[in-house]
């Protein structure tokens, strides 16, 4: 199994490339000498560079106590997440999984390489403890592909030790930068070496002796930014962007069964398709609507086990409250026999969706539909009226739910009717989200609205949910003759919680109304 180990580290580059004194930095007793590492390290991507774009690097490394391949993985400026897996000829299975969502079906092979004799210091207080290892890299770096150019650099880089304290980097920062060293301009040495051995004709008349003039650093490339939005189109268009790219980075943290990420991911894709829905005058649905129907199936499949989840976790928690002369039977057991049911077989199904040709082709429609988007009439027009619109659309349809919901009678019908208004809110509020830039505080106001009645009509949904499931346990332990009276005592508590939102909801309708917001 693969191990994970959190980065936390600065990089420097000084004309002296010498490392200054740093025994005076606050908290430093000593800085001992751990001796000259040589690392060799071939970088994999595609022939696109479609990682380095992603800023992820995947090497191969021998040399220093960490041989083995790398996966480095961002996770906020200057902190990454390096995923280990053992030396071997090639890419390891569990690497390349977790670079799919990017590489899709294009090869991943050589294509820089790093050596670098590497002097290591450790910083270390009065107990010994090491504070952050300090090096001095003595870099050579080797593009692997045809026509491809070398590069040669030296840089100070400041690792800190796990669990240590980040502040303790800004105190060698200041006394590095006393000393005349400078960060480097480049995000990795990867980025660096990319910028410095990419063909270009400069670097192709230097080489053929036309020009003596010494080669000047170029910084490394970045990937390029979206130009401001100005039309409805451009809004929309970013807010597509962020939903892909937010699938994107998550598909590596669902596959590693990261906390909440299945669900941050299904969220991603419910937002993506409500954009679709919501802005249907600014992106022709005709292209869009089979797309929704392919985020509608990933939803669904990430959200397999999400109701089980709901649902035990709310019996736990009631269960946990009653007092012990209302629990009768083994209904614990039973509840835990339910909750891990089909676990470990639906981990593995979700793997196989995101391995499958149906989920990469979604990716690749995504894609397209960004870099060519279906646009329509409307996307030219002014952001305020054209978003405006569509989401009072939107709220038009909620409101005309929840007056229906309020007006039926308790039972089945108010209960669909909730759950649909409950679904239009959630519509309603990610229209919203991707109006805020253009319309501000109004569209930011409507949306936390719709956050909270989601958040309402979800209590009640639960509800529903759970009454659901306690009436299939209860027929299961009354089968078995086991005891079925806690059974009914959770069911009842769980009507009192239906009936509980389903008073509360008028007034809280009332306050949303009369806040106005875009529906207006």
């Amino acid at each position: 199994m693969a191990d994970t180990k959190r980065e936390i580290e600065r990089k420097y580059e000084s004309d002296e490339s010498g490392l200054p004194d740093l025994t005076g930095v606050a908290g430093v007793k000593a800085v001992i000498d751990k001796g000259v590492a040589h690392l060799d390290a071939v970088y994999y991507d595609t022939a696109d560079e479609r990682l380095a774009a992603a800023a992820l690097t995947l090497r191969r490394r021998t040399g220093g106590s960490d041989a083995g391949w790398h996966l480095k993985v961002p996770v906020a400026p200057g902190v990454r997440d390096e995923i280990r897996e053992p030396l071997s000829d090639t890419v390891p299975d569990s690497l390349a999984a977790l670079v799919r969502s990017r590489v899709r079906e294009a090869e991943l092979r050589p294509l820089v390489r790093l050596r670098s004799d590497r002097d290591v210091r450790h910083l270390v207080d009065a107990d010994g403890a090491l504070l952050a290892e300090v090096s001095v890299d003595a870099v050579r770096a080797e593009r692997l592909t045809d026509g491809g150019g070398t590069a040669q650099w030296t840089e100070i880089e400041v690792e800190l030790a796990d669990d240590g304290d980040p502040d303790f980097l800004d105190q060698v920062e200041k006394r590095l930068r006393k000393a005349g060293v400078r960060p480097s301009a480049s995000a990795s040495k990867l980025a660096r070496a990319l910028a410095e051995t990419a063909r270009t004709p400069e670097s192709e008349k230097s080489a053929s002796g036309k020009s003596g003039s010494k080669k000047k650093r170029k910084a490394p490339p970045v990937p390029e930014e979206p130009a401001a939005p100005v039309t409805a189109g451009d809004h929309v268009l970013a807010y597509v962007r962020a939903q892909r790219d937010a699938i994107l980075e998550l598909d590596p943290a669902v596959r590693q069964d990261a906390y909440d990420s299945v669900h941050r991911m299904r969220v991603a894709t419910r937002r993506l398709r409500s954009a679709f829905r919501s802005y249907g005058k600014v992106l022709d649905r005709t292209v869009t609507d089979p797309i929704g129907d392919e985020l509608k199936w990933l939803a669904g499949e990430l959200g397999v086990d999400r109701d089980r989840e709901v649902v035990t976790e709310r019996l736990t928690t009631v269960l946990g409250e009653l007092p012990d002369t209302l629990i009768s039977g083994p209904i614990r057991t039973r509840l835990d026999t339910w909750a891990n049911a089909r676990r470990g077989g639906s981990r593995g199904r979700l793997i196989g969706v995101l391995d499958s040709q149906r989920y990469l082709a979604l990716l690749d429609t995504l894609d397209a539909v960004i870099a060519d988007p279906p646009l329509l009439e409307a996307a030219a027009g002014d952001p305020s009226k054209v978003i405006g619109k569509a989401v009072r659309k939107d709220f038009g349809k909620v409101s005309a739910l929840v007056e229906e919901a309020i007006e039926a009678p308790p039972g089945p019908d108010r209960d669909f009717a909730l759950h649909e208004a409950r679904k239009k809110a959630k519509r309603t509020r990610y229209a919203a989200e991707a109006a805020t830039p253009p319309l501000g505080t109004p569209a930011r106001t409507l949306a936390k609205s719709m956050k909270s009645l989601t958040s309402l009509l979800g209590e009640h949904q639960d509800s529903v949910m759970v009454r659901e499931i306690l009436r299939e346990l209860s027929a299961v332990a009354h089968a078995v003759e086991e005891s079925s009276f806690t059974y009914g005592v959770l069911y009842g508590r769980e009507e009192q919680r239906a009936a509980g939102v389903e008073a509360a909801l008028p007034g809280a309708w009332e306050e949303i109304v009369a806040e106005g917001s875009v529906q207006g």
